[in-house]
């Protein structure tokens, strides 16, 4: 029997009040609602792969890889080359061996060096070779300051350098080495076979050689005059010349003393005059010593 309340009325049950609604859900639909792709999961629908497939692939491939990275270690590297390799081999059948190797900037004294550096022959796969070892070992010979190896499909190789600059024959303890404008030996270079270049001697003149040379040279009437430039102390420098004559240079300030010696010639013709010295190494004054002469009064062939 149902209860009776005041009034005799029968009593309801109330209806419960709705939950608010969150403002999180009020925003609009969410973006894993049907229909919604993310960007890259999108593109690899474009290209007739399913978004989940597309998921399945990229989560095999961290799998393999992650795989091979534990089972390999620090053999994974080695693993690559010995691939890279056996590809070249089979691409090598295709016809991509090595036919020709062509050397661009050194000079033909410098390039037999060079390729016997490479240590490459022919008919070796091109694709297979290791372009930065090759370099290395290219930048080994002495002549060469830097190198860029290209290979040309399907049988080039190029070989590119920046050949370093001969200087000047250096002369010390009795041993003659050609040098480069850094002063560093080119232990493949003939100092025979460079007799066009000025000689320097002694201790020091090796790494001092840059400075004076270009100096001399700019003098044409004396740098053609001049035989060796001795370094004296490893302080200055001493100018021989071919006839004889020796010109002395000042510790600081050669280019003055330079200058000096220009000015007198164009006066006075000193460098014709075979003078034994010309002493520079005072800035205020000019010192020169002649030549002894020989004496007179000695026999005369046939009584003439």
């Amino acid at each position: 029997m149902p209860a009776a309340l005041r009034g005799g009325a029968q009593s309801k049950a109330k209806p419960r009040a709705k939950a608010p609604v969150s403002p999180r859900k009020s925003r609009g639909p969410s973006k894993v609602q049907a229909g919604y792709t993310p960007a890259k999961l999108g593109a690899a629908g474009r290209v007739g792969l399913s978004p989940a497939h597309a998921m399945v692939a990229a989560g095999g491939v961290l799998a393999v890889m992650a795989i091979v990275a534990l089972a390999t270690g620090d053999r994974a590297e080695r693993l690559g080359q010995g691939t890279e390799t056996a590809i070249g081999g089979q691409l090598a059948n295709l016809g991509f061996r090595l036919n020709a190797v062509h050397v661009q900037g050194a000079s033909p004294a410098a390039t037999a060096d060079i390729l016997a550096a490479t240590g490459v022959y022919k008919d070796q796969p091109l694709l297979g070779m290791d372009l930065e070892a090759l370099r290395l070992r290219v930048e080994a010979v002495g002549w060469v300051e830097e190198a860029r190896i290209v290979r040309l499909l399907p049988d080039t190789l190029i070989i590119a350098i920046t050949e370093r600059r001969q200087l000047a024959v250096w002369q010390h303890h009795g041993t003659s080495r050609v040098i480069d404008v850094d002063g560093k030996v080119i232990p493949e270079a003939s100092p025979m076979q460079s007799a066009g270049l000025p000689l320097v001697v002694g201790e020091g003149a090796d790494q001092h050689a840059a400075t004076i040379l270009p100096r001399i040279a700019a003098r044409p009437r004396l740098m053609n005059r001049v035989e060796a430039l001795v370094r004296v102390d490893d302080r200055r420098w001493d100018l021989r010349l071919k006839d004889g004559s020796l010109v002395q240079l000042p510790a600081v300030d050669e280019e003055a003393a330079l200058i000096a010696l220009e000015q007198l010639d164009q006066r006075s013709r000193i460098l014709e005059l075979g003078f034994a010295r010309i002493d520079l190494r005072d800035p205020t004054m000019v010192a020169v010593r002649p030549r002894e002469q020989v004496r007179s009064g000695g026999l005369v062939a046939d009584g003439a």
